[in-house]
């Protein structure tokens, strides 16, 4: 019976995957195999001993310590592009809200008062201070072309509108589901010079903080829209709004409301609402379950920001699975360990990511509890674990 400590609501959808004839789920519980979680700040959380991987229901990490987790070879999986196409929609809305002046008309009309007839007038004359522009044919920069990037340009080309993209670091299979008729921008700088509308989909880390600076807002078109679904910190702020000010920046629309942005007449503030569907909330949930049950249980690693890619059939033998620092002659090591112990290895995956590597081997007879003390003190092992 595997335990599963969730540290906030999971979808119904995604706790289904873990039958209850194998797993126990609780909110509060003692020696936890696993932690869900979505929101949750586990940076100062005490890390049971018992953990073997972390799953977040969302794409982003920022709450999860996942150095701190690597050094305890514990996996930390996250989910992908479930929430892409909830999050491409709001990009969109967003798009349309800026450019036609929705919030700004809709909170006039909410304000208006007297007789109906009265009100009829003071809409005539008012409305004049909301007209818009249409998307056809205008240009939008996406700056990370990943599951929602992807969704994003190709929703936008098939509006009628000119999509540049760049992400120096796209996958083949997002290149693959990328429009052809998205065009290449060579940096930053450059896509930031040619469009009129501008949409981050990127991890927040040292190198994106404040990607948008004062000196890049000089490069844009004047009246450009800036859009920002992806995390507080990729645009400097303060630089913007002044921006506004000045009249070089249209408007922007995000999902990060601040006192310095929540009350600007040019400025749409969102409260996170990027991956808030019921849909984009039953996929995050159903594909982290799937991947921290397939790990508990076989071993097999999807879709971990820290571990690589590791997923071998099953064999009838026995299984073990090791987390170890990426150095030279690691498998030596624990083929010899295995080897002196007269075990047969039939099947073995090794493959490494930055630092970390991660080794299943299958066996065709039981391993002693020796040979694993032995694997575990073979220095750089993290942990291992007999399935």
């Amino acid at each position: 019976m595997f335990k599963i400590l969730t540290l906030n609501n999971i979808s119904v959808a995604g706790l289904e995957r873990l039958p209850r004839d194998r797993y126990e789920v609780a909110s509060e519980i003692q020696h936890p195999d696993a932690i869900l979680l979505r929101s949750f700040k586990m940076h100062d959380y005490p890390i049971p001993p018992s953990v073997k991987a972390v799953g977040r229901a969302g794409a982003g990490v920022n709450n999860i310590p996942v150095e701190k987790l690597s050094a305890l070879g514990i996996p930390v999986f996250n989910a992908p592009g479930a929430n892409a196409n909830a999050v491409a929609e709001l990009v969109l809305a967003g798009m349309l809200l800026a450019y036609r002046n929705i919030c700004q008309a809709w909170d006039f009309a909410r304000h208006v008062e007297g007789d109906d007839a009265s009100i009829d007038k003071q809409v005539e004359a008012g409305k004049k201070d909301f007209v818009g522009y249409e998307l056809p044919g205008r240009t939008l920069g996406v700056i990370g072309l990943g599951a929602i990037g992807v969704r994003v340009a190709n929703l936008a080309i098939k509006l009628g509108m000119k999509v540049i993209g760049f992400d120096p670091a796209i996958t083949v299979q997002a290149a693959w589901k990328l429009s052809s008729d998205v065009q290449q921008a060579a940096s930053v700088d450059d896509l930031l010079s040619k469009v009129d509308f501008v949409t981050f989909h990127i991890p927040l880390m040292d190198a994106t903080r404040n990607m948008l600076s004062a000196e890049r807002i000089k490069l844009m078109k004047k009246r450009a829209v800036v859009l920002n679904f992806s995390r507080s910190g990729i645009i400097d702020d303060v630089a913007l709004v002044e921006a506004i000010n000045t009249g070089k920046i249209y408007s922007y629309v995000c999902d990060f409301p601040g006192n310095l942005l929540k009350n600007h007449p040019r400025v749409i503030t969102l409260p996170h609402l990027g991956a808030s569907t019921e849909e984009a909330e039953d996929n995050c949930a159903v594909m982290v379950a799937d991947q921290v049950s397939d790990f508990l249980e076989n071993g097999n690693i999807t879709n971990s920001v820290n571990f690589p890619e590791v997923v071998m059939p099953r064999t009838e033998g026995y299984r073990v699975g090791i987390a170890n620092a990426n150095v030279p002659n690691m498998v030596g090591q624990i083929s010899t360990a295995m080897a002196k112990a007269g075990l047969n290895i039939v099947d073995l995956l090794n493959k490494s990511k930055g630092n970390l590597a991660y080794t299943l081997a299958d066996v065709e007879t039981p391993i002693p509890e020796s040979v694993i003390r032995e694997l575990a003190a073979i220095e750089g092992v993290l942990a291992v674990r007999v399935l």
